[in-house]
C-alpha cells in the first residue's frame, strides 16, 4: 500500500489520549485504531500480532532462516495524538508539487515561510495537512505507517533480517506510553522509536523531566479588615512564579536549555494553584533546579506561615543517553544508513521526551528516529509523502544492517 493512502486511512481515527482520565488507555478511541493496526499487521505478514489489555499493539516477525543468532530489533510508534488540538474529523489536505511559499489551509490558517522557513526546502515535494481546524496526527501515525510501510517492503521482498519486533502505544502525548509496556514480552535486545520531526533527525537525548504541582491556601477576609491577616493565594501565586528565573522559561531557552514553565495556574484569595514542568538535559542541573523550586516554596511558607504552600514533584523521565551510550552501534548504524540514503543526519537534543526515554531505563535502548514532520500538536502541523517515504527507508535500511 502506497504509503500516503497507509498514513491518511491513520488519521481518520480519533486518537487524542487525556490527561484528566485514570484509565489505560485514556480514551477507548484509540482502541478503535489499535484494532485496526492488529488486522492490519496479520494481513501483511506479522506473527503472533496481539492486542493486551492496556492498549499495546505487540507484533513479531520471526528471523529469516539462518539469521536466527542475529539480535531482535524493535521499532516503536505510538497511536495517540495529543490533547492539546482536536484530532476529531482530520480532514487530510494534499498539495502536490507543493511551491515552498506561504499556503492557506482551507480551513483559514496560513503556513508562513515567515514563521517556518524550513517550508522552502519542501518546494517539489507533496505537502501533506491538515484542513487547519485539527491537528493532522503525523505525531505519531507517521511513524506507525512508516514502519508497517518498512514491514511490509521486507516481507513481500523477502529481505533477510533477524528476528524482528513491532510495537505501538497508546497515551505517549500523555507521558503514560512506556508504563505498561513488557519489555520481556517486547523481546527486542534495542530498539528504535520512530517519533521525532524531519526525516534525517536522530536523537539519543532527552530532557530530564520532573512535574511540580502546587496548592496555595490563602486566607480569606473582608478587605477593609485583611492588614495583616489576609492571605491572597492568587498573589503568592504570582509572588511564587516571579521568584523563578524568569529567563528559564521555555520562550527564553534553546538547545541544551533547561527550563521550568508554568503549564497552569487558576485561583482566587482563599485557594490557587499551579502546576510546573521542569526540563533540564544535565541530569545534576535537573537536580538543582527541583531544589530551587522547594526553596521557593519554603522561602513562601516562612513568610505566610507553614503549610500555606503545598509542593509535590515527580520525576517523570530521564535523558535516554545515559543508557544509549553504552550502545554506540544504535547511533553509528543509524548514522550509516541515513548517508547511504543521500541524507545528512541531524543528531540533536530532544527538548521533550519519547517513549524511549523510559524504555531505555527499562532495559531496552532506544534512540529516536525523524518521520518527516513539522508543527506537531496544533493546526499548522505538516509532513511531505517523501519524508515520511524516506523515513520508511531508514526503517528498512537498519532491518538490512543489523541482518549482516
Amino acid at each position: 500500500m502506497d504509503i500516503l493512502e497507509r498514513f491518511s486511512k491513520y488519521i481518520a481515527f480519533e486518537t487524542t489520549s487525556s490527561e484528566e482520565s485514570d484509565t489505560t488507555p485514556s480514551t477507548r478511541c484509540q482502541l478503535d485504531l489499535a484494532r485496526y493496526l492488529v488486522d492490519e499487521l496479520k494481513k501483511i505478514g506479522v506473527e503472533k500480532v496481539t492486542l493486551d489489555r492496556h492498549g499495546i499493539v505487540y507484533g513479531w516477525i520471526t528471523a529469516t532462516a539462518g539469521y536466527e543468532d542475529k539480535k531482535a530489533l524493535g521499532f516503536i510508534s505510538h497511536m495517540d495524538t495529543s490533547p492539546a488540538a482536536s484530532g476529531k474529523n482530520v480532514k487530510i489536505n494534499v498539495i502536490k508539487d507543493y511551491d515552498g511559499k506561504d499556503v492557506t489551509l482551507p480551513g483559514g490558517v496560513t503556513l508562513t515561510v515567515r514563521d517556518f522557513p524550513h517550508l522552502k526546502s519542501l518546494a517539489g515535494r507533496t505537502l501533506v495537512t491538515s484542513d487547519g481546524t485539527t491537528l493532522l496526527g503525523a505525531d505519531d501515525k507517521a511513524g506507525i505507517a512508516e514502519i508497517v510501510t518498512a514491514v511490509e517492503k521486507v516481507l513481500s521482498e523477502k529481505i533477510p533480517h533477524g528476528p524482528l519486533c513491532i510495537a505501538f502505544t497508546p497515551d505517549e502525548e500523555v507521558g503514560r506510553g512506556a508504563d505498561h509496556f513488557d519489555v520481556g514480552l517486547f523481546g527486542a535486545d534495542f530498539a528504535y522509536t520512530v517519533d521525532g520531526g524531519p526525516e534525517n533527525e536522530l536523537a539519543c537525548e532527552t530532557f530530564n523531566a520532573a512535574s511540580a504541582h502546587i496548592k496555595i491556601h490563602g486566607v480569606s477576609v473582608h478587605p477593609g479588615d485583611a492588614k495583616d491577616v489576609m492571605v491572597n493565594a492568587g498573589l503568592v501565586a504570582c509572588e511564587l512564579a516571579a521568584m523563578l528565573p524568569p529567563s528559564e522559561t521555555p520562550r527564553y531557552t534553546q538547545g541544551y536549555e533547561g527550563f521550568y514553565h508554568l503549564d497552569a495556574i487558576c485561583g482566587d484569595v482563599s485557594q490557587a494553584s499551579m502546576s510546573y514542568i521542569i526540563r533540564d538535559h544535565d541530569r545534576n542541573i535537573f537536580e538543582n533546579r527541583k531544589n530551587t523550586v522547594r526553596e521557593v516554596v519554603n522561602a513562601l511558607n516562612e513568610k505566610y506561615g507553614q503549610g500555606t504552600v503545598e509542593l509535590t514533584i515527580e520525576d517523570s523521565y530521564y535523558n535516554m543517553k545515559e543508557i544509549v551510550d553504552h550502545h554506540p552501534h544504535l547511533m553509528e548504524n543509524a548514522k550509516a544508513v541515513m548517508e547511504e540514503l543521500g541524507m545528512t543526519p541531524d543528531v540533536i537534543p530532544v527538548r521533550g521526551g519519547t517513549d524511549g526515554s523510559r524504555l531505555s531505563y527499562m532495559g531496552l535502548p532506544c534512540p529516536n528516529l525523524g518521520t518527516g514532520g513539522y508543527a506537531y500538536h496544533g493546526p499548522m502541523e505538516h509532513i511531505t509523502r517523501e519524508g515520511m517515504e524516506l523515513a520508511s527507508a531508514v526503517v528498512v535500511g537498519l532491518i538490512k544492517k543489523y541482518a549482516l
